[in-house]
């Protein structure tokens, strides 16, 4: 099958690629490693090809649409942001950068800015345009759970507003760099530790910086295993942004962006609060998102 576009996911961490036929089918994918955060600005274009080169067609230039960090600041190029409250995954806004290989025609779909409270977001947009696809007319709160988990307001096909919360990258540093480290770790987990720290974190947010430290003073006096220790930080930090967050998911419907197992954590915390949650698997809805991106293009173009 003979390739017509490509879509690209392009993160900090990672580089996803989908080559799409002309039938709109998947006709290759493949992922690699070489993720916004480990290229320099000259290495995005050997990169690309590395991945994505045997599928590029002699003879023509091949359209490709990239979301994600390769738009941001550090990235390929930068692309700036549009304005909340704006359409998801705009084709007019995005940019390309200068390509050597005449194979390509590159364009990266810009992010969604913020101005009060300040917030950005840069790959999510293409998500929720996704969702839109999926989901036409659709007006309510979708959580996406990850590094800096948002929560973005969607109304009349435009995201209206959006909060990002550090919750993954907090967890993270205190999992491995914080005293902490000596009690949690491990693929060790207990879930009613992880239910009762949602609800304390719930009932007294206020309490969340005296009740980390709780978790190494109970591992070394009370017998606290590094399983309960695991769930228990989990649960005060997810629980703690879900009070900071209540304004989103208190009428009680939040469709996720399911990443696997943090998204699972989202849920059972929410079904905790009072609120149900509907699950999206997230290749669908970046994918989904980055096809209605192609059809902008293509409507531009004609």
């Amino acid at each position: 099958m003979s390739v017509d576009w490509i879509a690209v996911d392009w993160g900090t961490s990672n580089l996803r690629a989908w080559a799409i036929g002309r039938d709109g089918g998947i006709v290759h994918e493949a992922s690699s490693a070489s993720g916004m955060a480990k290229l320099t600005r000259d290495e995005f274009e050997p990169a690309l090809l590395a991945l994505i080169g045997g599928w590029l067609p002699a003879g023509r230039k091949t359209l490709v649409i990239a979301c994600g960090m390769v738009g941001a600041r550090q990235g390929w190029i930068e692309v700036p942001y549009n304005e909340a409250p704006c359409p998801p995954a705009s084709a007019q806004s995005a940019r390309s950068p200068q390509t050597k290989d005449a194979r390509l025609d590159v364009r990266i779909i810009a992010g969604v800015m913020q101005r009060e409270p300040a917030d950005v977001m840069r790959g999510e947009e293409t998500q929720i345009a996704g969702l839109l696809q999926a989901t036409p007319g659709f007006d309510g709160v979708i959580c996406m759970p990850g590094t800096h988990t948002k929560w973005v307001r969607v109304k009349g096909g435009k995201i209206a507003a959006f909060k990002s919360c550090m919750t993954g990258e907090v967890f993270g540093l205190l999992a491995t760099q914080s005293v902490l480290r000596f009690s949690v770790g491990g693929d060790g987990w207990d879930d009613k530790e992880y239910d009762a720290a949602v609800r304390s974190a719930l009932e007294r947010p206020e309490s969340f910086a005296g009740a980390l430290f709780s978790i190494r003073a109970s591992s070394l006096i009370a017998g606290l295993t590094q399983a309960a220790a695991n769930a228990r930080l989990a649960g005060l930090m997810i629980g703690t942004e879900l009070a900071a967050t209540r304004l989103y998911w208190s009428n009680g419907a939040v469709s996720m962006i399911d990443n696997g197992r943090q998204a699972a954590l989202y849920a059972a915390a929410l079904k905790i609060a009072g609120a149900v949650t509907t699950l999206l698997p997230a290749q669908d809805v970046t994918l989904a998102g980055l096809r209605a991106a192609h059809a902008n293009f293509m409507k531009e173009i004609m």
